[in-house]
């Protein structure tokens, strides 16, 4: 079956609202993220960039428009790229570790209020949630492969890649884990293969899974 083959009507409404969910929580962070930045005396622009500075963000980005694919069934290249299985499951492996890390190691730095409490149980709890339930019934698990894994360790490499250039250069580090100027490089480097290794159990976790589905190979 090929690749780009319709959704069952069912997941693509769950897609379609689980998209919109996505989509309204991350326009409402960037909101949240330019106020916070001018009032601390920053530009706009400034707060827009550091809300595209998170991993959390960056990853419910993907999110959106895998489940904006699914559920519009848009396409030209770009659409049919996040309905490839394989890019629907590194995408699952990626917002499953932005809830897990959140859970484990980040909830308690902060408590935030209000509507940043709202963003904030979105982006790290439900969407994640929403999405795995989507990438279960929606994403044909026969179409991805554990060699596959190496391949989406891209995403996350380069993530910490940019985050410690950009730390390095403004001294801002999005994440305590990887703030090399509190912790030490030799510190961040445990923390960062500690965490690959959790990306890559959590996708091995999927790959296998998706080979358990139940009549997966007719949804895509």
């Amino acid at each position: 079956m090929h690749d780009d083959d319709p959704l069952p009507a069912n997941a693509r409404r769950f897609a379609a609202v689980a998209a919109f969910v996505g989509w309204a929580a991350l326009v409402l962070q960037l909101v949240l993220s330019i106020e916070l930045a001018t009032t601390a005396g920053r530009s706009a622009a400034w707060g827009t960039l550091n809300y595209l500075s998170f991993y959390t963000v960056l990853t419910n980005f993907l999110v959106a428009f895998a489940l904006t694919a699914a559920a519009t069934g848009a396409q030209g290249a770009f659409w049919r790229f996040f309905r490839r299985p394989g890019v629907a499951t590194a995408i699952a492996a990626s917002i499953a570790v932005v809830g897990l890390s959140y859970h484990f190691l980040l909830r308690h730095v902060w408590d935030p209020q209000g509507l940043l409490w709202l963003c904030n149980a979105l982006l790290h709890y439900v969407i994640p949630v929403l999405y795995l339930v989507y990438w279960w019934i929606g994403v044909r698990g026969r179409g991805v492969a554990y060699r596959d894994i190496p391949t989406w360790w891209v995403y996350p490499i380069a993530y910490l890649v940019y985050s410690l250039a950009r730390g390095m250069v403004e001294g801002v580090y999005p994440y305590p884990f990887i703030d090399a100027s509190t912790i030490g490089y030799p510190r961040l480097a445990m923390n960062s293969v500690a965490l690959l290794i959790v990306f890559t159990l959590i996708a091995a976790l999927l790959v296998a899974l998706g080979r358990a589905k139940p009549g997966r190979e007719k949804i895509v």
